[in-house]
């Protein structure tokens, strides 16, 4: 008896083995995978400022959209969905048609690579920037051409045109991911205007509600070559209930619709979106939390000698003036768990910027492993120049 159940046990590990290769070569690389892949092991109680996510989570009125429409989560509500593009159309200023709502943002920059990137046909993308792109044109066979950021940390555009004649799809992510800066206007535009014919520009603005700057929506309406991404994950704080969407011309949104058809969106997911939107003071009220935040934590920085990359969104690079890897290792040592490191950059480590109480926490851990030295003790959040707020944020 002992024989058979081994040989089973062996046969059905390759099988195993042999489905996990193909669902991983297959897999949509997205943030969470990138940011949880490379994570140290951590206790329930750690910090978590790793994976840019919104330690707030959705607001009361999202959160109340979920629990009404939850009785009727037997059903498919195709109806929710509808209303939310019409939602999403006024907002961008644009027709129905030129707005495709997905599970977060991920999805249709995948797809957008797979439509438009090929062998012959090459992603472009700055250094540092997001990876999911890059993953997804590597597994198209596609050739990754990587044009490191200006001294300024934009993209720089002009580069980008001159490194691949051949592109098939330019990525720009602004406010960038990780060094939260942004690519003005006018360069973007540029872009869309130089560009290989047949090519598209893709603008991944996840993060744009943390900053100042005007969206690209009016080259989507001036009937450009161009596709913007947004989601719900960031400022409204929907990482886990995972709703985005792409606003392009009609004939673009189809190409991605050819890899990625039309599905019914999750109906927790699109009535908090819904409901979210519809809160008039949720972004600027968020965003003001974020830049107190984060101004707090780099005068921290700027006193105690530490050097980062300014930024405007909800993350930034720290430089820890040694192998990142170290640092990140030694942090969660101290049960902060902190982002990870691009090749280019390999002394900066990511950090998102969490509550007051999270970056008290890691000014505390951080100084303790860049000094080697233990602290009297963590410091209220008030004697660190922040306002103590109820997470529970209408």
């Amino acid at each position: 008896m002992g024989q058979p159940s081994s040989s089973f046990t062996r046969r059905s590990f390759l099988q195993a083995s042999s489905i996990a290769s193909a669902a991983l070569a297959l897999r949509i690389v997205s943030e969470p995978v990138l940011a949880y892949a490379a994570a140290p092991k951590h206790a329930p109680s750690a910090v978590l400022i790793n994976a840019n996510e919104n330690p707030l989570g959705p607001c009361t009125s999202a959160r109340e959209a979920i629990a009404a429409v939850t009785p009727q989560g037997g059903r498919y509500l195709d109806e929710l969905t509808e209303d939310l593009l019409v939602q999403l159309a006024q907002t961008a200023g644009v027709s129905k048609d030129h707005v495709a709502i997905y599970a977060g943002s991920t999805e249709p920059l995948n797809f957008a690579v797979r439509a438009f990137c090929s062998a012959s046909a090459s992603y472009v993308t700055a250094d540092p920037s997001f990876e999911a792109g890059m993953f997804a044109a590597e597994k198209a066979g596609a050739r990754v051409v990587k044009v490191p950021l200006t001294k300024t940390y934009a993209h720089d555009v002009k580069a980008m045109l001159a490194a691949a004649p051949d592109a098939g799809l330019f990525y720009v992510c602004s406010p960038n991911n990780p060094t939260g800066t942004l690519t003005s206007h006018s360069d973007i535009e540029y872009l869309a205007d130089n560009k290989p014919k047949g090519a598209v520009v893709l603008v991944d603005e996840a993060y744009i509600h943390f900053s100042d700057a005007p969206s690209v929506f009016d080259l989507v309406q001036a009937g450009k070559d161009v596709i913007v991404l947004r989601t719900f994950s960031k400022i409204y704080g929907m990482a886990g209930l995972r709703c985005g969407h792409a606003v392009a011309r009609p004939d673009l949104l189809e190409k991605l619709h050819n890899y990625g058809g039309y599905n019914f969106m999750p109906v927790t997911a699109v009535s908090a979106a819904s409901a979210s939107l519809k809160h008039e003071t949720l972004v600027p009220e968020r965003k003001r939390i974020n830049d107190q935040v984060r101004t707090a934590t780099f005068e921290w920085l700027d006193r105690n000698g530490y050097s980062y990359i300014p930024s405007v969104s909800n993350c930034f690079l720290v430089d820890t003036k040694r192998p990142a890897k170290e640092v990140i290792a030694a942090m969660a040592q101290q049960n902060v768990i902190i982002g990870r490191v691009w090749p280019i950059m390999p002394t900066y480590t990511r950090i998102t910027v969490g509550t007051a109480e999270e970056m008290a926490r890691f000014q505390e851990a951080f100084q303790k492993v860049m000094k080697g030295t233990v602290s009297s003790g963590l410091r209220r959040p008030e004697e660190l120049g922040w306002k103590r707020r109820s997470v529970l944020l209408s």
